[in-house]
């Protein structure tokens, strides 16, 4: 029988009501998975507050079900993506205050991007577009509450500062709808992230087709030091009951 154990993802960590960040999720499965450039896919909501089963599987992977369906699964895999340079803390600065000042509508209370969460409470993802350049950014500094016990960031959050870019990526530069989802992540986390320090999180988009786009995001240091690398997939809602 194949050994699991069973975790549970507090009501916190939410991105819609009542399913679990997908960025989170992505991190966790990747720090138990057998290498450090990691793909995650996405098969179904991941609850929060409800018991899930996290399980290894061969070739290095990870997976959680909800004991009977594959939620999500983890896969060693590395971002093909080249970024581009960060936009400097100023530049991320406004592109936030932008977005915060004129919110695109369909915003949630996401622990990734939330307008009303915290430094303590949320990442405040909050990307707006970058004038004269094809990129969304924020400038963000995350509380002492979301520190480990070495004062970093957790594996698990930096993988989540990878997330919620893409969707503001595909809003404000591609004119995707509200609601998307992010369908496969894959990251490589480069180096320590420290709590209390500023960082910028940017996204850019790499194309599309019908409901499915995808695109490239990037954290790096407030100096431009770049600390983590993802490519994402996203999917739209449907239309309609008989969209295809």
């Amino acid at each position: 029988m194949t050994d699991f154990e069973t975790i549970t993802v507090p009501g916190l960590l939410c991105g819609y009501p009542g399913v679990a960040f997908g960025g989170y999720v992505a991190g966790v499965l990747a720090a138990h998975a057998a290498a450090k450039g990691v793909r995650v896919d996405f098969r179904r909501p991941v609850p929060t507050d409800a018991p899930v089963r996290l399980a290894p599987t061969a070739g290095g992977g990870a997976e959680l079900t909800d004991g009977t369906d594959l939620l999500a699964a983890a896969v060693p895999g590395e971002p093909t993506v080249e970024p581009p340079p960060a936009p400097s803390w100023e530049q991320a600065r406004a592109a936030a205050d932008a977005y915060r000042a004129a919110p695109p509508d369909g915003s949630v209370d996401c622990f990734g991007c939330g307008l009303d969460r915290t430094p303590d409470t949320g990442l405040r993802l909050h990307c707006g577009r970058v004038p004269g350049t094809a990129l969304v950014a924020t400038a963000w500094t995350p509380g002492p509450a979301l520190a480990d016990a070495d004062g970093l960031l957790p594996a698990e959050l930096v993988w989540g500062a990878l997330d919620c870019p893409g969707n503001a990526a595909g809003r404000l530069l591609d004119d995707r709808r509200a609601g998307a989802v992010t369908a496969a992540l894959t990251g490589r986390l480069l180096r320590s992230v420290p709590v209390g320090t500023g960082l910028v999180s940017y996204s850019w988009m790499l194309g599309g087709e019908g409901r499915k786009y995808r695109v490239g995001t990037a954290l790096a240091t407030a100096e431009g030091e770049l600390c983590a690398l993802g490519e994402a997939l996203w999917v739209e809602p449907r239309t309609d009951l008989h969209a295809r």
